[in-house]
């Protein structure tokens, strides 16, 4: 090698700053609050080969909707065909591997003295893809045809310059286009500025050297995760969880998996899952593969790069047309909560391998939420977001209230934010007393948000889960609280709503209670340290009673 490990290092960091300017840079003039507020949305750097070097970090399961874009771009243009200046739009689960449609992906060629040398991209959570249903998120969706707009990769910038044929395609297939070209312009615009930093790049480093550099970076991520792998017990692992239901007609869905480790190598079989399902919660191989990655790497190497050499050391096995490798058309819309059961059944298994490692399940449920109408002013709207819930008790201290876990890893939009943007008024926002799992380290609390609409009637439409399946407890520790959704009318009428919604009225003299899961505790509760309990109890988390039920 003509690069020593000094230079190797420099050139990751280098293009790791690319990837987490190109991040801030679509945070901060973004349109939507579900990019500019709530961070959904990611970035990465790729070779010409498609493999990820370097990738922002910010939201692990984005990762799943870029694994394969480079490659596609290339299978369906050509190396020849592509110019300077061009840059690509993708979101399609099937034709673009992606993971979900409302994710969109925008792709853009380096070159340095006419030579094509790597590929940047960006991708972002647009709060509407068109479709059925306000958010293209909601339950009861049955083919990906109604969940919104397919984009294969698709040329959307010449020369520098953006095609407004192809935009006038997308805007005009999706709800509130104003704020849609906003997001837009703001993904374009991290991508041109990432291509005058890989320009920068280029001044300093050959072609050759990020070559042999991004090779390196690959094999390094690739040691690591070896080595961590080898210090788990050789031996055959398995575990399986449960998806409450589809939103349609299933029930009661396994999600399992078996897991062999044979040195620094290891297996997982997820051939026990369910089949695909209507509903559109099934999952697709590149957020399998995500997902799994993702476990894997927050066990045995939480604080190494994010790369494509992750997957050196790792087999994968899910039988086609399978909830975790499902078949086209299958609706995906939901996949996120499938996602997280994966990781779940997967850290689940490894418990018995890395008991210190591994937490108690978190509260499994990225609870999104969509709410659209027209506000007294005449102007429509449509507001998106997911909402955390409770992180698992650890080995060694209790899980965190109210966040979002795993793969999911945005933020819960402050109320200001919201009440400024949307005709929403937010009545409560708390933690959900006793909704944490008892241990001798506690599970994390969920969340309490309630929604009344203000001077309007809106339409709600939502996915959740573990409002069945509890999240559950390790070693002794109990299951958190699972969700719950109301209507909550002035009368005082009440009514359940099912965790996967197709579409809810909520007139003016409504809330919407929103209740998401807690977490599962982890140990015997009666370790538990009393002045933990005090604790507990002296800042809400926990009623008094509760405390001495497991004292």
């Amino acid at each position: 090698m003509s690069l020593n490990p000094i230079e190797i290092e420099m050139m990751r960091n280098a293009l790791t700053s690319i990837c987490d300017e190109m991040y801030v840079a679509i945070m901060r003039s973004a349109y939507s609050t579900n990019i500019k507020e709530r961070r959904d949305h990611s970035t990465a750097i790729f070779d010409l080969k498609g493999r990820t070097i370097v990738q922002g970090e910010s939201l692990p399961l984005l990762l799943a909707s870029m694994l394969g874009l480079v490659e596609v771009v290339l299978e369906k243009y050509g190396a020849d065909a592509i110019q300077p200046g061009d840059m690509f739009l993708s979101n399609d689960p099937y034709v673009g591997r992606g993971s979900h449609l409302p994710d969109v992906a925008a792709v853009m060629p380096i070159f340095t003295n006419g030579r094509l040398v790597a590929f940047v991209a960006d991708i972002a959570h647009h709060a509407d893809i068109g479709g059925m249903v306000p958010g293209s998120m909601a339950g009861g969706m049955t083919e990906i045809y109604q969940e919104g707009l397919r984009i294969p990769p698709l040329r959307v910038m010449r020369d520098f310059k953006i095609d407004n044929n192809v935009m006038d395609l997308v805007l005009l297939n999706v709800r509130v286009p104003h704020e849609r070209r906003g997001d837009y312009n703001a993904q374009f615009a991290a991508n041109l500025l990432a291509a005058r930093r890989m320009e920068e790049f280029f001044r300093r480093w050959t072609v050759d050297q990020f070559n042999e550099g991004a090779e390196a970076i690959l094999s390094a991520v690739a040691r690591r995760i070896r080595s961590g792998i080898s210090e788990l017990p050789d031996g055959k692992y398995a575990f399986e969880d449960h998806l409450d239901d589809d939103g349609v007609d299933t029930n009661h869905i396994p999600i399992r998996v078996e897991i062999e480790i044979k040195g620094d190598e290891i297996s997982l079989d997820f051939g026990g899952s369910s089949p695909q399902v209507t509903g559109n919660i099934n999952v697709t191989m590149s957020g399998l593969q995500a997902s799994v990655l993702y476990a894997l790497k927050v066990l045995v190497d939480h604080d190494g790069p994010t790369n494509s050499g992750m997957m050196n050391p790792v087999a994968i096995i899910a039988p086609e047309g399978s909830i975790v490798n499902a078949r086209f058309p299958a609706a995906t819309a939901a996949r996120a909560q499938t996602c997280q059961r994966i990781i779940d059944v997967v850290l689940g298994a490894l418990a018995q391998a890395a008991p210190h490692a591994v937490i108690a399940a978190s509260n499994g449920s990225n609870m999104s939420c969509s709410f659209s109408g027209r506000a007294v002013d005449g102007t429509d709207y449509v507001y998106m977001e997911t909402i955390g819930g409770g992180a698992g008790g650890r080995s060694y201290k209790d899980g965190t209230d109210g966040v979002q876990v795993h793969v999911t890893n945005t933020s819960n939009l402050p109320i200001e934010a919201l009440e400024r943007e949307y005709p929403l008024l937010i009545e409560r926002y708390e933690f959900i007393e006793n909704s944490g799992g008892t241990g001798k380290w506690r599970g994390g609390l969920g969340l309490r948000r309630v929604y009344r609409p203000i001077d309007h009637t809106c339409r709600f439409s939502g996915q959740g889960e573990r409002f069945i399946y509890q999240p559950w407890g390790l070693f002794g520790g109990t299951p958190g609280r699972a969700g719950r959704l109301s209507l909550v009318h002035d009368d005082g009428q009440i009514t359940s709503v099912r965790g996967k919604i197709t579409s809810l009225r909520i007139p003016e003299t409504a809330r919407l209670e929103v209740e998401t899961p807690g977490a599962g505790g982890y140990g015997n509760p009666s370790q538990r340290d009393p002045a933990l309990k005090e604790e507990d109890i002296r800042f809400g988390k926990v009623r008094a009673e509760a405390a001495v039920d497991v004292a």
